[in-house]
């Protein structure tokens, strides 16, 4: 039989399951990027994916454990790839960090994922800065994820500044932090206030200035 002839294997069920929790999750993500968790039902998930609500209530108990899964799908990506990052530029500083290079490591993964992953990326920086600033359940969930890949970088950071008071580069880091997640929010408003000469979706423009910009608070704090 000729490749011509031979029939279209149908994907199996597993594989349609697959690609049908893939949907959901994106399309749950950029209502949830948009409208927050509470202003998106599970009605409303199923009928843009085209399926009957009932599924969704199979796979996740309620609309707070669909959120869990949006956000820690793509959060264990970049806390790996950070995780790395770090560990290479540890590696590659022969044991003397810089504040501004143990910054680089730690921004520029995750703002290369926004550059080149496309707007799933994005709409998960938007939620990454919901999940921030929503102390009710988004701190557990930042610390589920994301506290090992911070206090590794803040290991660094006292490295890099063996003679500033400790509690100076936490500080800098919850600057850090607010600064990186009203950038991650993307609400325009820059775009607004600049006449349109810096936009709030120009992550390379980001990239190149964030990590110098926060590098000098910290030093200017530590002096």
């Amino acid at each position: 039989m000729s490749e011509e002839t031979k029939p279209v294997r149908r994907p199996r069920r597993a594989e349609q399951r697959a690609e049908t929790m893939e949907l959901i999750l994106d399309t749950a993500e950029e209502l949830f990027s948009q409208h927050g968790l509470y202003g998106v039902t599970l009605k409303e998930v199923a009928k843009r994916v085209g399926v009957h609500h009932t599924l969704l209530n199979y796979y996740f108990a309620d609309k707070k454990a669909l959120f869990d899964a949006v956000f820690s799908r793509r959060a264990v990506v970049t806390s790996e790839r950070r995780m790395k990052a770090l560990a290479d530029y540890e590696a590659a500083c022969g044991g003397k960090p810089t504040v501004e290079g143990a910054l680089h490591a730690f921004l520029d993964t995750d703002l290369d994922l926004y550059i080149e992953g496309g707007e799933g990326w994005r709409n998960y920086a938007k939620l990454g800065a919901q999940v921030a600033n929503t102390p009710e359940w988004g701190a557990e969930l930042m610390d589920t994820h994301f506290d090992p890949v911070v206090l590794r970088l803040i290991e660094l950071l006292k490295r890099a500044l063996p003679d500033c008071d400790e509690r100076k580069i936490f500080w800098g880091y919850h600057f850090v932090t607010g600064s990186l997640m009203l950038t991650l929010a993307r609400t325009g408003r820059i775009d607004k206030l600049s006449g349109g000469i810096s936009r709030s979706d120009d992550f390379v423009a980001v990239k190149e200035h964030m990590a110098k910009f926060m590098a000098g608070g910290f030093l200017a704090i530590c002096r």
